[in-house]
């Protein structure tokens, strides 16, 4: 991670923005969510020891990722955080004058924001960009974009909240909408196909198998869902694919958390063309330790895992092949994973889920969850500028 060697120089004496260098700037920038929204009900603090390790060195990310964190402080409290990042990867496919900002969290404040972004601004414009997009933390294939609608429910696992004044802020420092992603919300058990969804499912059984994942070959069927899901997004806004080592470090998180009925692969004449991916909410049983393991709270998340029913879900990955994506087999497989997938959230108790993310323009997916009883009920953006 390259860093800046002084603070941001701004008119308010009374406000400085520093970059994050050392132990304890790190926790404070963890920490400042937190700080900020506590009294927000709605709110979910991550687990501090995970954002540690997200922003760490063992995150394979940073193979290929150069990033920054800055500081906003007044009166030697912190008011402000932002976050830096240029993707090497990204610019392969994407440009070279391209960077990106994330783990955008402030008071309400112009001021702030305006000193928080002069000096992402001016740290992604010394090394050559020039085309920002963001928030992603760290990539879009991470959390990624800015509640602007459905404040009044909680986040789901992996998924982010603001308040909503934070898009006013960031529209006055000049940035754009360029993308919107939507979240649907569903009832498990009363998700329903029409039938004509029916007529097409029975008209590919015959070459449609779905399974569950195998955990006896679990590295190869990692490669796999890697294999698809960088196959079915290469066209989508913005994609960046999943390095081998960005996907064994996810399936690490998959093997301890998620049963193997939540991952289902679909095959076409016996290969695998596509896969869904379910999560549990695990924000049910993380909102009441405020982002603490120490000195109970591993107990409790323990006692809820173990103990507790998790009653929402989420599902994040799904892929279908490039190959069937525009022919009549494409929505075939998307509806038996689908179905796959609410029978096995059905077994783990699981009563509602959320399908997230879909991008606004997604018209395909968008039209199947609707028509089985989803619901848009999120809506998060993706914002650029050009300096």
């Amino acid at each position: 991670m390259s860093l800046p060697s002084s603070q941001v120089e701004i008119d308010d004496a009374s406000l400085q923005v520093t970059p994050v260098t050392t132990r304890a700037q790190h926790d404070a920038f963890i920490r400042l969510p937190g700080r900020l929204y506590r009294d927000d009900p709605q709110w979910v603090e991550p687990l501090h020891f995970e954002r540690r390790q997200h922003l760490s060195s063992k995150n394979p990310v940073f193979e290929h990722l150069d990033w920054q964190g800055w500081l906003a402080w007044r009166s030697g409290k912190p008011v402000g955080r932002i976050g830096a990042q240029v993707d090497r990867l990204h610019r392969q496919y994407h440009g070279d004058d391209t960077g990106q900002f994330g783990l955008l969290d402030a008071v309400d404040d112009p001021a702030v924001f305006s000193a928080l972004f002069n000096a992402a601004e001016g740290w992604l414009a010394s090394r050559g960009a020039r085309r920002i997009t963001g928030p992603f933390n760290l990539t879009i294939n991470d959390e990624c974009g800015l509640l602007v609608e459905g404040f009044d429910t909680p986040p789901v696992m992996m998924m982010g909240h603001a308040p909503p004044y934070s898009a006013l802020r960031l529209e006055g420092q000049g940035y754009a909408a360029a993308k919107d992603l939507l979240a649907y919300w569903m009832r498990v058990d009363t998700l329903a196909f029409t039938p004509a969804m029916r007529r097409m499912i029975e008209r590919w059984h015959h070459r449609v198998h779905v399974r569950p994942l195998d955990r006896r070959r679990f590295d190869q069927e990692m490669t796999t869902l890697r294999e698809i899901f960088n196959d079915a997004w290469a066209r989508n806004w913005g994609f960046t694919p999943f390095t081998e080592a960005e996907f064994r470090a996810m399936g690490a998180d998959l093997k301890r958390l998620v049963p193997p009925d939540l991952i289902q692969i679909a095959e076409v004449d016996g290969e695998p063309a596509a896969f869904i991916v379910g999560l549990p909410n695990l924000n049910e049983l993380i909102a009441p330790l405020n982002g603490q393991l120490l000195p109970l709270g591993w107990l409790k998340l323990l006692w809820g895992i173990k103990m507790r029913k998790v009653r929402t879900g989420r599902v994040p990955l799904m892929g279908v092949r490039q190959a069937y994506q525009f022919s009549r087999l494409g929505p075939t497989l998307a509806l038996v994973l689908i179905e796959a997938i609410q029978q096995s959230f059905l077994k783990q108790g699981i009563e509602s889920i959320e399908m997230s993310w879909i991008l606004e323009d997604n018209a395909g997916m968008r039209n199947i969850l609707e028509n089985i009883g989803a619901y848009s009920y999120k809506r998060y953006r993706l914002y650029e500028k050009t300096l």
